[in-house]
């Protein structure tokens, strides 16, 4: 069964327009009384049944409010330093899947790419339909927010709200370091946040960590292996699932 995110809900009733409302009609073919699964902007799911369709509005009703979520017992924000091509949808799209709550794009030293300020709103506004899409396609209940790219500095100014910050450094990855992810997850409570920094291609620099360190945050290996940029998030988040969701 479709979902999708809905703006406008008044009572029982959810009006669908915009691209949704495309979607249904032009891609799905959908039909009154079809059935769809239809979501509030505060995360209230319904399984609907298609009422109307005009050319401009969707008018699904709700059948039954849908009981439980999808949502990670934990809030995880991924910060990665400016990668690449398409690596950072990539990541967005997959760790939109995995349960991510928020992307924070930011300015490495190392980032090849170079932010065009010009394009940037159309850039922004591309990631966060990724995930909108993303979050309908795995059945989330929350669209992750996608933020503009930050440089550091701002990036350390937004870290403050988290209750726990880790570095992704290959260089602890090197010398063996196994435990201080788990040892974190094993410490979490479910509602709280955690936020957790991948370098770009080439990594972060020794001046990038340190600065990162004095802020509060904690370098971690993940594993035996060096992984890319954009695997190493998932990585991260495949962690997270299991250690939340599987083991308990």
């Amino acid at each position: 069964m479709q979902r999708y995110f809905v703006k406008e809900c008044i009572g029982e009733q959810f009006i669908i327009t915009g691209e949704d409302h495309h979607h249904i009609t032009r891609v799905m073919r959908l039909k009154d009384n079809d059935q769809i699964l239809c979501t509030t902007l505060d995360g209230r799911s319904a399984v609907c049944s298609i009422a109307e369709i005009t050319g401009e509005n969707v008018i699904a009703n709700v059948v039954k409010w849908v009981e439980g979520t999808s949502e990670l017992p934990i809030k995880v924000t991924i910060a990665s330093g400016l990668p690449k091509g398409d690596k950072l949808e990539w990541v967005i799209q997959k760790g939109t899947e995995l349960g991510a709550d928020k992307f924070i794009p930011f300015t490495a030293a190392r980032s090849v790419v170079k932010w065009d300020e010009k394009k940037s709103a159309k850039k922004v506004e591309r990631w966060q339909k990724i995930a909108k899409e993303a979050a309908e396609q795995s059945h989330r209940s929350h669209i992750p927010v996608v933020e503009h790219p930050n440089s550091l500095k701002l990036l350390l100014e937004a870290s403050i709200k988290f209750d726990y910050k880790l570095i992704a450094y290959e260089e602890d990855a090197k010398q063996g370091e196994v435990s201080i992810l788990a040892n974190v997850l094993e410490k979490m409570q479910e509602g709280q946040s955690l936020i957790i920094v991948f370098g770009p291609e080439g990594g972060l620099t020794e001046e990038e960590v340190s600065l990162l360190r004095e802020n509060g945050f904690m370098s971690c290996g993940l594993g035996p292996r060096i992984l890319r940029t954009e695997t190493a998030p998932l990585y991260v988040l495949s962690a997270v699932s299991y250690h939340f969701e599987l083991m308990r």
